[in-house]
């Protein structure tokens, strides 16, 4: 297997995939993992509970921006694989300020898929033939799905917002390395993603804070915009099986089946909130408040991952209802993590108002 004995990148293993990426391999392969991360607001090392006194783990902050940076880390580990999930990734902070995701997402991959090919042009033999640059992108690159249908991998791309043109942008440089390099990509798109250790800024850990402290829970518009949901720990094991298993050149749709709207998803925490945490104010659903819209909003995605299903025989083992139950139980009982988020500086102002 590709994994067993190989060193890993996993750039931005300290964000909210990235970590449950690097738990899982370290927990369930065999597989040496270097952690590449610039450490930005959303990421987070608490987010790796105990790895540090893992002999198969090491930590860079490192920039994919800085070539030279990169090139070292590459000379220094020798890694078997890339697996990219290094970037900027809330809509409404790319409708702010569109710039950071430009730099990351865009130029941070360019000069990482730069690297990653100067080094497989100096492997020779098995080492060349195994290594593999696995692309972690999004399905927001399709842009808006109508009432019906879903998006499949080949979709044509029509990304709405600043945040999912710059990964529409990525996605295309890792095509063009492997068609015209021979650099060998994979890309995958995944589904809104949630569980554990999600930044507060998203919407389920933003909803479960909110209402744990009995403040108003924002809805943008009328509440049914509709996302795939798909719980992280089934992403990271996904990630995986397509790193060892998965045909260069190929794109895999990554999705958990749970098609649930906003407004959906908020009252079920609601509900869970007041079980599990029951306000003497009465129940959670008396906080949901409607806002105004963000601009570009799409109104519906929906995820196909029949062919990931099919060539790899990857199944998501969470459905929406057990995911989120697990997810709320999470934010309840490690208040720790989230309230050093807060403590530090960490405000839930609105952003992604600018017109």
């Amino acid at each position: 297997m590709r994994l067993e004995g190989s060193t890993v990148f996993v750039t931005g293993g300290a964000g909210f995939i990235g970590s449950a990426t690097v738990r899982h391999l370290l927990r369930d392969t065999s597989a040496r993992v270097i952690n590449v991360d610039k450490l930005t607001y959303a990421a987070n090392l608490a987010s790796l509970p105990g790895v540090q006194e893992n002999p198969r783990y090491a930590f860079e902050q490192q920039c994919i921006c800085d070539g030279s940076g990169l090139r070292k880390l590459f000379e220094e580990y020798q890694p078997d694989a890339v697996l990219n999930l290094a970037a900027e990734s809330h809509v409404d902070r790319s409708i702010d300020g569109p710039g950071e995701f430009i730099q990351t997402n865009i130029v941070g991959t360019f000069t990482l898929l730069q690297e990653a090919l100067r080094h497989w042009r100096l492997l020779s033999g098995e080492r060349r033939a195994r290594f593999r640059f696995l692309h972690v992108s999004t399905d927001e690159v399709f842009g808006s799905m109508g009432d019906h249908g879903l998006f499949t991998e080949s979709t044509a791309y029509a990304p709405n917002s600043p945040y999912s043109a710059s990964k529409a942008s990525s996605d295309h440089l890792v095509r063009a390395w492997r068609e015209t390099y021979e650099l060998p990509t994979i890309v995958t798109n995944c589904s809104n993603n949630y569980g554990p250790y999600h930044f507060p800024e998203k919407l389920i850990p933003h909803m479960i804070i909110k209402g744990l402290a009995g403040e108003p829970l924002p809805v943008y518009g009328d509440g049914h915009n509709v996302r795939d949901w798909l719980f992280v720990e089934d992403h990271a094991r996904a990630l995986s099986l397509v790193l060892e298993h998965g045909r260069i050149g190929e794109t895999y749709n990554i999705g958990g089946r749970n098609e649930r709207s906003n407004l959906y998803v908020v009252e079920k925490i609601c509900d869970l909130l007041d079980v599990l945490a029951p306000s003497v104010h009465g129940s959670h659903r008396r906080l949901i408040t409607f806002v105004a819209d963000r601009p570009g909003h799409d109104r519906r995605y929906a995820i196909d991952a029949s062919k990931l299903e099919r060539e790899l025989g990857w199944r998501a083992e969470e459905n929406f209802e057990s995911g989120i139950e697990k997810t709320v139980a999470w934010y309840i009982g490690e208040k720790r993590w989230w309230q050093m988020i807060l403590e530090g500086g960490y405000t839930a102002k609105r952003a992604g108002l600018s017109q």
